[in-house]
Order: structure tokens, then C-alpha cells, then sequence
């Protein structure tokens, strides 16, 4: 590394706090009962009932998402073995990723001890303490001892990434690789150079899977591993083969497969003409591979390449794997991580990176998604998908293989709960996905051009919660899903039209359009034209006149434009006086519901009594008990300003309209979020907790609070959510994601179950 870049690490790792992890509690501590009940004498309740069932440790302490990372420090990363301090940092960085993509608690353990027996004897005695444990950087051969005794020692997994983890991935990138090239596991021939315990452990996992040991060819820093070589440890020895050959250039001939895990520059560019044809090449020394991709590309341009570094496609990296791998054997209780639970994982990475890539992934890339192929052969490390596709796959193979002692009953409510790691909106948002799932409704796209909205369609129909119909141009739909390698079925699952083109199903809804907006000044002529040339008009009409069930519109341009000509269309419902928005923003302890954020500049006090009442009911839809407080510069009739005197007027309507809401104020904002300081600014108050609506004097102030709280606190936007149309109309902003367009699809297609 150069030295800005050293010396920025430096700061990183220092700065604003010394390290990269802290730990925080996960319960209340705010009163004398809440320390009561943490500790003393509340605790000693959870004792008894793990000293008479040891089992209620994984109900009553964090010990179930709890995982140990633990070295001695004898072959840390490329710099060998530098001792138990200064492998922290990268203990460090290792429990952070497991709360990164997995939300694994993990506690970093550096055990200043050489001796294997001594280490293993240190590691088997924390078994009460942890789940499970990940072993790293420990050196060869001393890392196979230690994990097999403690394997056998210990009745939780216990896992030595940097074998397994690289054979998992090295699996996946030659399932994937073998099958583009058109060859068979069972047939190919293999060249390791290395022989490590990486390497050792990606050749056991790959004859598993199906590779023949006659057809494996292992090379070290003596040469060719041989049978009868003299000093070859007994787990090289595995592979050793009856060859007179002693170098690498003498195996090479006819290799369809070259796995290196050994040293820079290994693979000379002359000797790539012996490898078979269509050859695998995983060159993963780091951070200098054995041989640069260019240069296979030069020599070799019908192999596929795959290196350890970030800079090159295919990149062989652990963290794909490895915290997946552990929230799988976890959640089910294995007592182990063993070969069946790897194949699941190889194989469901394998199979993630033959569908589309994911919106995250495209952005990584600069917004051209990777397509599955000879540079795209297993996904990306930051793909949201991985969890989802390999923690329920090693579970199902924990049950399967007889090692899970809380066998998961329910898999589609199992990946449900995953996808709080995946999509903050996951929770929020599943009572309404449950209730579109139940009845799935035609819902149409005005963009269906949009990338956003195509990855989105994908994923509605992936979820079965509405049937999509996009408008656009078939020819531009059909070839933007396929080069985003999106699998839609344009013949069944999707409907696209064309307003431009297709005269049978737009043509009548010109006339239609006409009379609804010619009291506007718009003579028919222009009218349809604006029927053919605005999708979010065409789109309108198509919902209006009931053939389709709901309407997702917007996404591009001026969101009051859009929301003009759906109001010209669908019109407001009549038991209301006004439409209003309702936004949400998810922010890391809570969700809370601002209204109205975009329509409504100032309020009276009985548009604000119907906009919250109108709100209330769209939060229960989230399965959410609504707590409305009504937000002012005052409190409690403090101040006789005109907006104070709104909001508590506005107070009095909503508790004659609906005495059963919890609802008050007017109040600070401080007071809405603190219960403690409502207690005591008004020990009365009918709010039994922390408000989760916030109801504004007028919208610029509804507007500003919600984005101030969206930025400040890295929240989530959902919505907003259209209240009072005459039917399911919702208008996306600019800044939306696909997901957002699916959580806005549930939404609709709920609203339409309604």
C-alpha cells in the first residue's frame, strides 16, 4: 500500500474511537426496574431455569448469535505469523463483518499460545460462552489439528474460514466456471499449486462434490507432490500422485482447471498453451495472483478467470460465505458446520449468480448490472441476496443431515425474518405483503421502460403479489430485460402495451380522457395526444376504467405534475374533503409516520383531524398501532398563536370523530419521542408510549422535519403513500429504488384487497 493509503488506514482504525467494534446493550436501562430486571435480582431468573434445562441459554442470553473469531496469530493474511496482538485488527474486522452482512454479535479472542494441544484446551473451555466458533490465521498443519479436535471436543460449529470459507467460493466460481465451458466435475483435470490448508481443504470439498482424486495433481514450493516424497506431511499426502513428473510445467498438460493458492508469478504465460481447452484459471494468491489476468486473456482468450483481488472479475472472497454460513447453522442449532451444509452453500452461491444481478450490485458497477458469464461467475461480496439464498440452505441441510437441535419449521417464515438483514422496509412492510400475496391484483407501470421499475416488476412477481402490466415500448422493454438478465415472462407473467401502438385498448380511452379534463381547457385533439405521449395519463385511464387494480406512476420528473393528472383521472374519494400523503422513515430503533409531507400547504384544523384519522388507518395496515401526537411550537395550551390553537382544536375533532386512537398534543416534538418528558409535562397524557405519527401544523414543516430525520439519521424513505384517492394510484419520487417501487406495489395491491 502506498502511504496515503497507510496512513489513512491508520486514522480508520483510530479515529474518532481506537478499534472497530463496541458493544451495546440490547434492552431498556432507563429505571431502577429495568437494572432490577438485568440484574440483580431479576437475573438470577434466567440462571435457575439454564441451570435446570442448559437449552434456555439460547432463549434467555445472546449465546445463539453469538460467535467467537479466535487465533494465535501464526499466518495473518500475508504477514505471517506476527502473534495474537497484532492479528486484533483483523479479529477486529472480522467480527464487524459478521454484524455487517448478518447481524452476528462476534467477539474478537487472541490466544497468545503456539502450542496446539494448549490452544485447543484454551478454545474447548469457552464452549458456554459462545454459538459457535470461527478459527482464523492459524498456520499449516497445525490448523487441521486444532480444528478437528476441537470439532470433536465441542458440541457447537466450529470453523476454519480460511479453509472452508475459500473452499466454498473456490467450489462455487468451478461449479459455475465448468458449466459455462461445457464440462463435467467428474471429468476434468485439476493443477493446485499451494497445497495449504486452503488449498487442501477446496480439493476435499470439490471431490464431494464429484471431482475424481485420480484427476488431481498438487504442487508445492518442493514441486510436485509425489507419492513416496520424502517429508510430505500425512494431509499432502492425500494427493499424492504415481508420477515421475517433479515440476509444475510437467502436470500442466491438458489441465482443464489451475487452482492456485500458492505465490506471486507461479503460472509462467508460456506454459497456458498446455492447459486444455476452455480452461479454468483461479489465480488467488494475494494481493499478486500467479499469473495476471491480462495475460491469460492474451494467451488464453477462451479461459475464464478468477482472482482474489477486487480490481479483476470473479473475485474469491470469504465474506460471500461465511457469515451466511453461520446465520444458517445458528438459527437451526447445529452442533456443527459439516460437508453437507458446505455443498448447500456452494450451490446456492452457485445458482445466485446464474439470475439477475441485484439493484445493489448494478450500482457497484456503475449501473450496468453483470450478467451471468465468463466475468460474472459468482456474485458480488456486497450482494443483499446472499443471506437470503444461504442461510436457509445450510439450514435446511443441518436438518437434513441430523445436526440441527432447533430445527426451523416454517422456511418461507424463516427467509421472511432474513430479510430484516436485506431490506430495512422487511418489517414494515410484510403485513402488507401478506395481504397482496393472498390476492395478487393487476397493477400497472406508466415507466415500464425504467430499469427501476424492471428490476422491480421481477421481484413482484419473484414475492406473487400482483401481476404486472408495464407500458413503454415492447422492443426497448424486451431488450433492457435482457441485458439486465432479468428472467420475466413477457408471454405470460407480464403484459406490456404500447399507448403509441396499441390502438385497440387506447383508442377508446381518448374520448374518455377528453371529457374528463375538456371543463379544463384542454380541447380533445390535445387530449389524446396527451393519452398516447403520458404514460402516467395513459396509466390513470387504464386503472379508471378498470382494467387494471392499481397504478404505480411517477418516478421521473415534477412528483406534483404526476400526482395533477392522476388526481384529473381517478379523482379523490368522496368521504373525503382532501387527499394527503403519508410519508414513513425507518431509522435505527424505530419507524415513524409524517403527514401530510407533499399536498397540502396549510391545513385547517379539520383537514388536519381528517388527515390524521386518515393516516391512523393506513398504519394499522402495517399492523402497527398508531400514536399520533400533534406537533406545535407549544405545548399543552402554552401559547395562543394561530397554529397552536389549530392543532389543539384539530385535537378535539379527532376524539369526537375517534374517541379509541391514541392521540395528543398540541406538544414538543421532544415530548412526542420521550415519554419521560410527556410524563412530566403532562402525567395524563393518553399516548401509552413513543408516538410513531407525527402530525404537522402545515406542510413545510412536515416536509423539513421528515428529510432533516432521513439524512440525519441514515433512515429509509417509504412512501409516500397516497390517502383519499377514489382508487389504488401511487406516485413514486424521483429517488426511488426498485425496492421502494415493490414495498409501493404492496401498498397498492393492498389498498385494492381492501
Amino acid at each position: 500500500m502506498d502511504e496515503d493509503f497507510r496512513r489513512a488506514a491508520l486514522d480508520y482504525h483510530r479515529l474518532p474511537r481506537p478499534g472497530k467494534i463496541s458493544i451495546e446493550p440490547t434492552k431498556r436501562m432507563a429505571t431502577q426496574r429495568d437494572l432490577g430486571l438485568a440484574y440483580s435480582p431479576g437475573v438470577a431468573a434466567a440462571c435457575e431455569e439454564i441451570a435446570r434445562n442448559p437449552d434456555m441459554a439460547w432463549e434467555y442470553t445472546a449465546r445463539g448469535n453469538l460467535v467467537a473469531v479466535i487465533t494465535n496469530g501464526t499466518a495473518v493474511l500475508g504477514l505471517g505469523a506476527i502473534g495474537a496482538l497484532a492479528s486484533k485488527p483483523v479479529m477486529e474486522g472480522k467480527a464487524v463483518l459478521f454484524k455487517k452482512f448478518a447481524g452476528i454479535d462476534s467477539i474478537d479472542i487472541e490466544i497468545d499460545e503456539r502450542d496446539p494441544q494448549a490452544f485447543i484446551d484454551t478454545v474447548a473451555r469457552l464452549e458456554p460462552s459462545f454459538g459457535a466458533i470461527n478459527l482464523e490465521d492459524i498456520k499449516a498443519p497445525e490448523c487441521f489439528e486444532i480444528e478437528r479436535e476441537l470439532r470433536a471436543r465441542m458440541n457447537i460449529p466450529v470453523f476454519h474460514d480460511d479453509q472452508h470459507g475459500t473452499a466454498i467460493i473456490v467450489a462455487a466460481a468451478v461449479r459455475n466456471g465448468l458449466l459455462l465451458q461445457g464440462k463435467e466435475l467428474s471429468e476434468v483435470k485439476l493443477v493446485n499449486t499451494g497445497g495449504g490448508a486452503a488449498a487442501l481443504a477446496c480439493l476435499d470439498l470439490l471431490l464431494e462434490m464429484g471431482l475424481k482424486r485420480e484427476n488431481v495433481t498438487v504442487c508445492d514450493v518442493e514441486g510436485v507432490v509425489w507419492q513416496g516424497r520424502p517429508g510430505t506431511d500425512p494431509y499432502k499426502a492425500r494427493y499424492a500422485q504415481p508420477t515421475n513428473a517433479r515440476t509444475l510445467a510437467e502436470v500442466l498438460d491438458g489441465a482443464d482447471v489451475f487452482l492456485g493458492l500458492s505465490a506471486p508469478n507461479v503460472l509462467k504465460p508460456e506454459w497456458l498453451e498446455k492447459l486444455g481447452p476452455k480452461p479454468l484459471v483461479l489465480a488467488l494468491a494475494n494481493p499478486d495472483p500467479e499469473i495476471m489476468p491480462d495475460l491469460v486473456r492474451q494467451h488464453r482468450p477462451d479461459a475464464i478467470i478468477a482472482t482474489g483481488r477486487t480490481d479483476f472479475p470473479n473475485q474469491v472472497n470469504n465474506v460471500l460465505c461465511f457469515p451466511f454460513i453461520f446465520r444458517g447453522a445458528l438459527d437451526a442449532g447445529a452442533t456443527t458446520i459439516n460437508e453437507a451444509m458446505k455443498v448447500a452453500a456452494v450451490e446456492a452461491i452457485a445458482a445466485l449468480a446464474r439470475v439477475e444481478a441485484s439493484e445493489v450490485v448494478a450500482a457497484a458497477y456503475g449501473g450496468v448490472a453483470p450478467i451471468f458469464g465468463p466475468d460474472y461467475i459468482i456474485p458480488k461480496p456486497f450482494d443483499p441476496r446472499l443471506i437470503l439464498e444461504i442461510a436457509p440452505a445450510v439450514a435446511r441441510a443441518a436438518m437434513e443431515s441430523g445436526v440441527a437441535r432447533r430445527p426451523i419449521a416454517d422456511f418461507e417464515a424463516y427467509r421472511r425474518e432474513l430479510e430484516r438483514f436485506v431490506f430495512r422496509s422487511g418489517n414494515l412492510m410484510r403485513p402488507l405483503f401478506e395481504t397482496a400475496r393472498s390476492q395478487p391484483r393487476r397493477v400497472v407501470y406508466a415507466e415500464g421502460e425504467d430499469e427501476r421499475t424492471l428490476r422491480a416488476v421481477q421481484t413482484v412477481l419473484d414475492e406473487r403479489i400482483a401481476s404486472p402490466i408495464l407500458l413503454g415500448r415492447r422492443a426497448v422493454i424486451l431488450e433492457r430485460a435482457k441485458s439486465m438478465g432479468l428472467r420475466l415472462d413477457m408471454d405470460h407473467a407480464v403484459t406490456i402495451l404500447d399507448p403509441q401502438e396499441d390502438d385497440a385498448i387506447f383508442g377508446p380511452l381518448e374520448e374518455l380522457y377528453a371529457q374528463k379534463v375538456g371543463r379544463r381547457g384542454i380541447p380533445p385533439d390535445s387530449a389524446g395526444r396527451q393519452m398516447r405521449v403520458n404514460p402516467t395519463v395513459a396509466a390513470a385511464m387504464l386503472l379508471q376504467t378498470g382494467q387494471a387494480d392499481a397504478a404505480i406512476i411517477g418516478g421521473n420528473g415534477d412528483w406534483m405534475r404526476h400526482w395533477h393528472h392522476a388526481l384529473d383521472v381517478v379523482g379523490k374519494s368522496p368521504k373525503v374533503s382532501r387527499v394527503y400523503a403519508l410519508s414513513a422513515v425507518i431509522v435505527p430503533n424505530a419507524t415513524l409516520f409524517f403527514v401530510d409531507t407533499h399536498l397540502l400547504i396549510d391545513p385547517s384544523a379539520a383537514q388536519i383531524a381528517e388527515m390524521t384519522i386518515l393516516a391512523a388507518a393506513q398504519i394499522r395496515e402495517f399492523g402497527i398501532t398508531p400514536r399520533a401526537a400533534l406537533l406545535s411550537h407549544s405545548s399543552f395550551g402554552n401559547s395562543q398563536a394561530p397554529s397552536a390553537k389549530k392543532m389543539r382544536e384539530a385535537l378535539r375533532l379527532i376524539q369526537a370523530a375517534e374517541p379509541g386512537l391514541e392521540v395528543d398534543g398540541e406538544m414538543h416534538a421532544d415530548a412526542a419521542l420521550l415519554p419521560a418528558i410527556l410524563r412530566r409535562a403532562v402525567p395524563s397524557t393518553r399516548l401509552t408510549d413513543t408516538a410513531n405519527l407525527l402530525v404537522m401544523p402545515n406542510l413545510d414543516s412536515a416536509n423539513i422535519a421528515f428529510n432533516l430525520l432521513k439524512a440525519a439519521a441514515d433512515g429509509l424513505q417509504v412512501g409516500p403513500l397516497l390517502l383519499g384517492m377514489n382508487q389504488p394510484i401511487e406516485v413514486l419520487v424521483s429517488s426511488v429504488t426498485a425496492r421502494g417501487i415493490v414495498n409501493v406495489t404492496a401498498a397498492a395491491v393492498a389498498q385494492a384487497n381492501g
